[in-house]
């Protein structure tokens, strides 16, 4: 008698913790491919989707019963319309009613009647984010506030928004708990007291880039519950303001004051007394000194685990006031600290065995030295940021590559001492999922070959500008990482169309960059774009050998493209138009200098497509060639033109 299979003794609670265990989409739908029992078990329990054509959106809603969050961010373009074919009628009536979560940012055709039609569908909401829709004003802001129960609310950088409207939704909204309204430069303190006076359960505030001053923190120093405050870039915030702050917010833990260029290091003081729960404190690019003082008042916070203070001036007594009172750190941010020496590093690892993330951009002094230190005592270390650190040699790969095996991050971009031995070394890391070796001189296909034969998890790797990277290169890469998804050849001068025919295995392929590959054509592109039906944004910028055959291939393969550069190519009107119209999800597109392309033929081309793009990046003097229609066409469907 033939024994069941295997997958059939697999019970539907362990399937749903397999399932619970990808977090990879790609891993994810090889699960649902596997069998039909599979499928049923994603069916059952899937409670998340991404949505990139909405016009399915009903019928997989029919078969996921238990989705209660849409990303509708990648569509090509969500507006009132498409919010009525969505969300009303009685077909939407029930899965509407059990949305919790929903995810609208750059959503820049959609206006205050459609979002108040959604709100009204879907009374459960608790988070919605319409991040960067730089169009959305008060009227947009009201419409939102009519969601009585949202606890999560993201207003990046939405312009038109001002204190009126944030008043509507502090008002209507009382039991929110997260709110970032990073980059609305038309909130003022106004805004921000009476938030911090009709929210009282607020967690999670980001005002960062904003006009706000110190008498906005008095406000905020009231929110008993407050357990991450971003200022980043308020120019306004002073010393005045963080005293203040040091006297309220007893929850904090997270505070963000980086680029507060008028504050000082007895600010900061105020703040650290005040709150000794801090866990996280990011003061990059204050320019402040790093006092004894401050230091000293570090010894408060017990719980301290990360700490940022990029572009700061450090000694070597700041690293023995670091060492001495942050013992227990897993993150730390040197980026372009002036005085990070080996002997500073040395003390930091044998002082926080902890560390984890470690970012020395442009600390150009340190050696082989710190990098074996470091590897040597924080042997749980993830992530090393490196660039531009161009004393280190293929020695301090030995030592990540022997010590750091659970290194995932690193940055070793225009590190001149990186070469084809340091990535035979390197290779050892088999868990790296990102690495950066842009303007690395003297690396070869030899040393990539290295890196793709044993690092075979790597998601993101950059190239740039490393000119001995070629053909035979990129074989390699094609057979040992296939998981990659997003890849950097810009200026890569030997890599020519047999190149990209191997990159065309990478079916996880969906950021490339190719500007200035001048050994490209046609041919080559067409391989690419048979090959990677999932590319989302690809950059050919200054490749001037591509004829019109590859981008009919690009128009007819790349139906996901969602970002496209295609300036200084050689496309002609037929060509652009071909693209322009068949990807039916392209929503950015940089169009600058076409030598082969008319007026007219852009014309065409922006017609196909306005629709759906929200930005195109255009020459200037095209302004006043291209007809007054077709610009306003743009604007009034939420495309932002960029003129260069």
């Amino acid at each position: 008698m033939d024994s069941p299979p295997i997958l059939s003794l697999l019970t539907e609670d362990l399937l749903v913790r397999v399932l619970a265990n990808l977090s990879d989409d790609s891993d994810r739908k090889s699960f649902r491919s596997a069998c039909r029992s599979f499928l049923r078990v994603d069916s059952l329990h899937r409670t998340t989707f991404r949505i990139l054509r909405p016009e399915f959106l009903h019928g997989l809603l029919r078969k996921y019963r238990a989705v209660e969050a849409i990303d509708l961010s990648v569509c090509p373009r969500i507006d009132d319309a498409t919010v009525s074919v969505l969300f009303g009628g009685d077909a939407a009536a029930e899965w509407t009613r059990r949305l919790r979560r929903l995810v609208l940012s750059r959503a820049v055709g959609l206006g205050w009647a459609g979002l108040g039609m959604l709100v009204r569908a879907c009374p459960g909401l608790e988070a919605v984010d319409v991040s960067y829709c730089c169009g959305f004003g008060d009227r947009e802001a009201a419409a939102l506030s009519c969601a009585g129960g949202l606890r999560e609310l993201r207003l990046d950088k939405c312009l038109g928004v001002t204190d009126v409207g944030l008043a509507k939704v502090a008002v209507g909204c009382g039991r929110l708990e997260r709110i970032s309204l990073k980059w609305c430069l038309e909130i003022t303190d106004l805004g921000i007291g009476l938030l911090a006076n009709k929210c009282p359960d607020l967690k999670h505030l980001d005002i960062s880039f904003t006009k706000v001053t110190s008498e906005s923190l008095q406000a905020i120093g009231t929110l008993q519950k407050l357990e991450m405050l971003a200022l980043a870039g308020c120019g306004l915030v002073d010393d005045i303001g963080l005293d203040n702050l040091g006297n309220g917010c007893p929850s904090l833990q997270v505070l963000d004051v980086s680029r507060c260029d008028k504050i000082s290091s007895s600010g900061l003081i105020s703040v650290i007394r005040g709150h000794s729960g801090l866990r996280q404190l990011y003061a990059s690019y204050c320019f402040f000194e790093l006092s004894t003082t401050l230091l000293y008042s570090l010894t408060e916070l017990k719980n301290l685990k990360t700490i940022s203070v990029d572009g700061a001036q450090v000694s070597g007594s700041s690293f023995h006031m670091i060492c001495t009172n942050c013992k227990f750190l897993v993150e730390i941010g040197m980026s372009k600290c002036k005085g990070v020496t080996d002997t500073g590093l040395i003390q930091l690892a044998s002082a926080c065995p902890n560390l984890k993330i470690l970012n020395l951009t442009c600390c150009d002094s340190i050696t082989d030295a710190a990098i074996s230190a470091i590897t040597e005592s924080c042997r749980n270390l993830s992530c090393l940021k490196a660039e531009s650190c161009n004393l280190l040699t293929e020695k301090s790969l030995d030592v990540l590559g022997s010590r750091s095996l659970l290194l995932k991050d690193l940055d070793l971009t225009d590190c001149s001492g990186v070469n084809d031995a340091g990535l035979n070394y390197l290779s050892e890391c088999s868990e790296l999922l990102c690495l950066k070796l842009g303007l690395c001189a003297n690396i070869s296909d030899k040393g990539l070959s290295y890196i793709a034969s044993n690092c075979t998890k790597i998601c993101e790797l950059d190239l740039y500008r490393c000119t001995g990277i070629g053909d035979d290169g990129l074989a390699a890469l094609s057979s040992g990482c296939k998981k990659l998804k997003r890849l950097n050849l810009s200026y890569c001068n030997e890599v020519t169309d047999r190149g990209l025919q191997f990159l065309g295995h990478l079916k996880e392929l969906s950021d490339l960059e190719l500007r200035g590959l001048v050994n490209i054509t046609g041919t080559g592109l067409a391989a690419l774009a048979a090959g990677c039906r999932r590319l989302s944004e690809l950059d050919l910028k200054n490749c001037e050998n591509i004829n019109d055959s590859g981008f009919w291939a690009l128009a007819y393969y790349s139906r996901n493209l969602r970002q496209i550069n295609l300036s200084c190519c050689a496309i002609s009107d037929v060509g652009l138009c071909m693209v322009m119209g068949n990807l039916t999800r392209l929503q950015d597109a940089k169009l600058v200098n076409l030598p082969n392309v008319s007026v007219q033929g852009l014309e065409l081309a922006l017609r196909a497509c306005c629709v759906r793009l929200k930005k195109v990046k255009l020459l200037t003097y095209l302004g006043f060639l291209l007809s007054p229609e077709i610009l306003n066409t743009l604007t009034a469907r939420g495309c932002r033109v960029r003129w260069d």
